[in-house]
């Protein structure tokens, strides 16, 4: 994508209804909004990750994943790293199975392998969900085992109910421990039909996320057993994330929690009403019928074209009726990925399919 047309992308975000993104808000606003719920909640400031609005926030997110303790952390990174190396010590294998689409392995510049010496072993490959098989097939004592939950890259795709549960028990019953990467694990829970403390309780520790799905401005956490929170507060120390306040990172993870928390399943459901509208127009959809509300859509056409449609059409009618495409692993088709929050159940879902098909013809008025 050129660099004109990104900011001319950018520009028609900023005042145009956008279907597939949230509005962040000025920074203005969202501290205005963060300090009026400090007020009204009368929250204290931590001091190094202890006390306050940070402890507030663990608790609250430990009682929802069905867990013991949570820690919190600046960042994902750092979170998921210290939490591998702590299974890993414990284990005393340094051998680490997760899939090879992984945000671990994709997007973190080899972080896990030259800062923490950990060895990668692919538990999935490509577009496979993780089971107990999958497990079996990664032979020696591992440290831990990882599953991203949904995988992004792969169109946000999730493993049944049943696969989780034997994943689990295979785990347990050889000594593995199970971590889950769930940034988006509160957009997960509405497909299987499950709590959180369900999730959790199939797992020894699962990374949560602050402002994927939640909103928030960023941070994560993890919950674990109270022994394994003490271990990882001291790698949070050594890796530098015991920064001096938290507070405004988890006062944006409480009102994400009651703001966005109960929307997913609604949330989901617009998403397979749009997908099924999608494949009926020839746009085809991975996964087919979406398991959260964010998905991949593939429709034939080079994306440089695409994208200038997508975006003289918002800058003529006022609406960013698709995501940005981005040409695909198929010679001639173009993807993007479409994610469904809050502003898209203002829309029509048939409606937006056929304004995305129209963009992807080409069609007179689009």
């Amino acid at each position: 994508m050129g660099d004109e047309l990104v900011a001319r992308f950018r520009a028609v975000l900023a005042t145009a209804d956008g279907v597939f993104s949230r509005p962040p808000g000025s920074p203005a606003q969202v501290f205005r909004d963060l300090a009026a719920f400090a007020d009204e909640h009368d929250l204290a400031w931590d001091r190094y990750g202890e006390r306050g609005a940070v402890a507030q926030l663990e608790g609250e997110v430990a009682g929802l994943l069905g867990k013991p303790a949570a820690v919190m952390f600046p960042s994902g990174v750092m979170a998921q790293q210290a939490t591998l190396r702590v299974w890993c010590d414990r284990s005393a294998s340094h051998r680490v199975a997760l899939p090879d689409l992984s945000h671990l392995v994709r997007y973190e510049n080899d972080g896990p392998r030259r800062v923490l010496g950990l060895e990668l072993e692919w538990l999935t490959s490509g577009r496979e969900t993780p089971t107990a098989a999958a497990l079996a097939r990664v032979g020696g004592r591992l440290g831990a085992a990882m599953v991203e939950l949904p995988l992004r890259d792969a169109g946000c795709l999730l493993p049944t109910w049943e696969e989780l549960v034997e994943l689990s028990a295979a785990a347990r019953e050889r000594g593995v421990p199970l971590h889950a990467d769930g940034a988006r694990i509160w957009e997960s829970a509405p497909h299987w039909g499950r709590t959180l403390a369900e999730v959790g309780a199939l797992f020894d520790s699962v990374y949560v996320s602050l402002y994927k799905g939640l909103g928030g401005t960023s941070g994560a956490l993890v919950v674990c057993p109270e022994d394994l929170a003490g271990e990882l507060r001291g790698w949070r120390q050594r890796m530098g994330g015991t920064i001096f306040s938290m507070t405004a990172a988890a006062v944006g993870g409480l009102i994400g929690l009651r703001e966005h928390l109960a929307g997913f399943a609604d949330q989901r459901a617009w998403a397979i009403e749009l997908a099924a509208a999608l494949n009926e127009r020839g746009i085809r959809t991975f996964p087919e019928v979406p398991h959260i509300a964010t998905f991949l859509a593939h429709a034939p056409g080079a994306a440089e074209e695409l994208n200038e449609r997508v975006v003289a059409h918002a800058e003529q009618h006022g609406v960013v009726a698709s995501g940005m495409w981005r040409d695909s692993d198929v010679p001639g088709w173009a993807e993007t990925e479409l994610t469904c929050y809050e502003p898209a159940l203002a829309h029509d879902p048939v409606e937006v399919a056929e304004t995305m098909a129209g963009l992807v013809d080409g069609a007179a008025g689009f």
